[in-house]
């Protein structure tokens, strides 16, 4: 019986090959998320694949037992294609982005702390290599969920904008502020709840929106 099934499979297997060479130019099958493709065959009405080279290109095996043929796909379960995720030169351009804010923050943290005198042009230090980075970050969106994600970065960015703008404002007018002003601030806290979320955005690689980046 085995004999007979390994024969039956080798037929299968030099028949799919005559049609490949046959009909090569006509389709081909391409399955999101795998690179590669394969050829497609019509016959009888219908489109027909080989099961060898559709396990090939979607990294997966096949098993035989009796009259039944089982594909076992590797890794599908929870694993996304990365269209649906956060891209890796995205992740890179939004860390390095989230990475100036945060330098930004808390160079302004420690200005308001111990009363260092703050300008425009001391801010400016800051908030050029921030919006720099966020604007690299937004061109290195691809997929879906990188746009999405560098929405909300820029969102991240101008809320600490808005609190520099304001902080220096106060200095400029003369207005007296508390060494622990950023700490009941609510603006600061809404930065501080969306850079955690950005930053369990790229621990994850998976989009997910949050009001406090909104």
């Amino acid at each position: 019986m085995l004999r007979k099934l390994r024969y039956a499979r080798l037929v299968c297997v030099l028949f799919f090959a005559a049609w490949e060479m046959a009909y090569t130019q006509q389709k081909v099958l391409v399955i999101d998320g795998h690179s590669g493709q394969i050829p497609v065959i019509d016959a009888n009405g219908g489109s027909c694949v080989g099961i060898e080279p559709l396990a090939s290109l979607m990294n997966g095996s096949l098993s035989f037992s009796g009259n039944q043929i089982t594909l076992s796909l590797h890794g599908s379960t929870g694993a996304q294609p990365e269209s649906q995720g956060l891209s890796q030169g995205f992740l890179s351009a939004g860390i390095e982005a989230g990475t100036e804010i945060r330098e930004w923050r808390s160079a302004l943290q420690t200005a308001v702390q111990y009363g260092f005198p703050t300008n425009s042009d001391w801010v400016n230090r800051y908030s050029g290599p921030a919006t720099s980075s966020v604007r690299q970050a937004s061109v290195a969106a691809t997929t879906e969920a990188d746009k999405n994600a560098a929405q909300l970065i820029a969102n991240e960015l101008g809320f600490m904008q808005q609190l520099s703008d304001k902080l220096i404002s106060a200095r400029q007018n003369l207005t007296y502020i508390a060494p622990d002003a950023l700490e009941t601030d609510p603006l600061d806290k809404k930065i501080l709840s969306c850079g955690h979320s950005l930053g369990a955005m790229a621990a994850s690689r998976q989009f997910h929106d949050d009001d406090s980046c909104h």
